[in-house]
């Protein structure tokens, strides 16, 4: 585990080092709260803050563990452990209320120290397992609706050219009457694995529908890469007890206009998957803005609406 630790006390800071490093972690040591704030938001390996709740400098141990608290957030457990000389029922409250995930005596007792350190380990174990759970799609291991949103704003935030591509399996009804939904749900996890392989920011928005995005791509990058990628969807085989299962897909592309928003870029590629699948189906169809007609847009605006949500 990699820990920063905060203590005015060069003694101090030597002992518990060792102590740590003799424990297999990796150690950042501190004079006081601001160096240990920015270790903290210099390495975002670093899952544990040790600090006294004496400090020099214009921070206290209670005003680090609450900044520290502020930093950490769901994707970045950071677990923190107060030391005090003077241990009472009112410092612990007030540690706690402050950020403190746990509370110890100073200087520490070696067993104590790496039992604490055992426990913050597997408490970050499981927040981010949690994390991920909440993230992931179960069948495909892609990025659910809400995680693929996230990442798409962010995205969309960088303001670097951006290429959008909504697409769907064509005929998945007939897939699933035809074959049986477990060879449905292969059918769309096969699809996946292509899809993130070729472009990793993919989610799965919903049944056998995906979305991705293309940073740094314009246009007729985003169309090429949209036509490779139907191609080796067409070329798949799925095994089943009626023989292969080939499958196709259409897609719709729309490239970010300045200023745009998230919403606005994917309901263009989903107004031009619609013209995709209304025109045949198994083909790639580009965005065009004179597509944007109202009533087109309504026809949209509810699915794409359940998509954000």
């Amino acid at each position: 585990m990699r820990v920063v630790l905060a203590d005015p006390s060069r003694t101090m800071r030597l002992f518990v080092t060792r102590l740590l490093e003799g424990g297999g972690h990796a150690v950042t040591a501190c004079r006081n709260g601001a160096e240990a704030l920015a270790a903290l938001r210099a390495d975002s390996d670093i899952s544990a803050l040790i600090t006294s709740a004496e400090l020099d400098g214009n921070m206290s141990g209670l005003e680090l563990s609450w900044e520290t608290r502020v930093l950490a957030g769901r994707d970045r457990p950071i677990y923190v452990i107060l030391m005090s000389s003077s241990i009472d029922k009112s410092k612990l409250g007030e540690a706690l209320d402050s950020g403190a995930d746990d509370f110890i005596s100073k200087p520490p007792v070696p067993d104590e120290l790496y039992a604490r350190l055992r426990a913050a380990e597997r408490l970050g174990v499981m927040q981010r397992e949690l994390v991920r759970l909440a993230s992931v799609d179960p069948l495909t291991g892609l990025s659910n609706r809400r995680a693929f949103f996230e990442r798409a704003e962010e995205a969309c935030a960088r303001r670097a050219p951006l290429i959008a591509i909504m697409f769907d399996i064509d005929h998945f009804k007939r897939v699933n009457d035809l074959y049986g939904h477990d060879v449905g749900d292969r059918a769309i996890a096969s699809v996946a694995r292509v899809a993130a392989a070729q472009v990793p920011l993919t989610g799965r928005i919903g049944g056998e529908e995906f979305a991705m995005l293309i940073e740094g791509c314009g246009l007729a990058e985003g169309m090429a890469r949209a036509e490779a990628l139907r191609h080796a969807i067409a070329a798949l085989r799925i095994g089943s007890a009626r023989g292969p299962l080939e499958l196709t897909c259409s897609f719709g592309v729309s490239e970010h206009k300045a200023a745009e928003r998230l919403d606005d870029l994917l309901k263009r590629a989903d107004v031009a998957l619609y013209a995709a699948k209304s025109g045949g189906r198994n083909r790639v169809i580009a965005a065009d803005a004179t597509e944007l007609e109202p009533r087109t847009s309504l026809v949209h605006a509810n699915r794409l609406h359940a998509m954000a949500g």
